[in-house]
C-alpha cells in the first residue's frame, strides 16, 4: 500500500470515528477491547496496514458501508444515501445510552410519544423527516447519524411487513401513526 493511499485511508477512518463523536479511547471502550486505541491510531496515521478483513470488521463496528472507509469511496455524497422511509427506534436501548450524548434523541422521542399518546416504552416508529430533523439537531448528515444510531443499537429499519402495513408490532399491540390498537386490528 502506498504511503499516500495509507494516509488517505487513515484520514477516512479518523473522519468516520470523529463524525461518530468517539475518541480513540472511546472506540476501545465501546468495542470492549476488540479495537485497541493504539491500533486504530496507527491505522489512522497510516503507520500500520489494515487487512481487508479488519477493514470490513471496522466498518461493521462503525455501522457504515466499507466503501465509506475507502479513499475515493461513496463518501463524496453521503446525503444521497437515503435511509428507509420508516425506521424503528429501540427505546429500551436508548435509555441505556450515555445520557449526555443521547439527550437530544431522547427528548425528540419523548416529544413524538407525547404527540401520539404512545407510551408503550419499547419501540417508536419514526419517518425519514424525523431523521432529517434529528440530523440537524446533531449537526450531522442523515447518513452519518443513521450509522451512529445503528451502531448505538437504537435504530433499525422497519421490517417489510411493517413497511407494507404501516405498523410496528410491540408486545401484542400495534402502533399505526401513533394510535395503538390490538395487533391485527389495523
Amino acid at each position: 500500500m502506498s504511503n499516500d493511499y495509507a494516509n488517505a485511508l487513515g484520514a477516512r477512518l479518523r473522519a468516520i470515528r470523529q463524525q461518530q463523536g468517539m475518541s480513540l479511547q472511546a472506540v476501545e471502550e465501546k468495542s470492549q477491547g476488540r479495537w485497541k486505541a493504539v491500533v486504530i491510531g496507527s491505522y489512522e496515521r497510516g503507520d500500520r496496514a489494515v487487512t481487508v478483513h479488519k477493514l470490513s470488521e471496522l466498518a461493521k463496528f462503525y455501522g457504515v458501508p466499507v466503501e465509506e472507509l475507502l479513499p475515493g469511496g461513496s463518501h463524496a455524497a453521503p446525503a444521497a444515501m437515503e435511509p428507509p422511509s420508516k425506521l424503528i427506534l429501540d427505546l429500551t436501548n436508548l435509555h441505556s445510552l450515555d445520557q449526555h450524548e443521547a439527550a437530544p434523541l431522547a427528548r425528540y422521542a419523548q416529544s413524538i410519544q407525547s404527540q401520539r399518546g404512545d407510551y408503550n416504552g419499547r419501540v417508536l416508529s419514526i419517518r425519514q423527516e424525523d431523521l432529517r430533523t434529528l440530523a440537524v439537531i446533531y449537526e450531522e448528515q442523515p447518513s452519518v447519524l443513521t450509522a451512529r444510531l445503528t451502531a448505538w443499537g437504537v435504530l433499525r429499519p422497519a421490517t417489510p411487513a411493517e413497511q407494507a402495513d404501516g405498523v410496528a408490532q410491540t408486545d401484542g399491540l400495534a402502533q399505526t401513526d401513533g394510535a395503538e390498537q390490538p395487533a391485527g386490528a389495523g
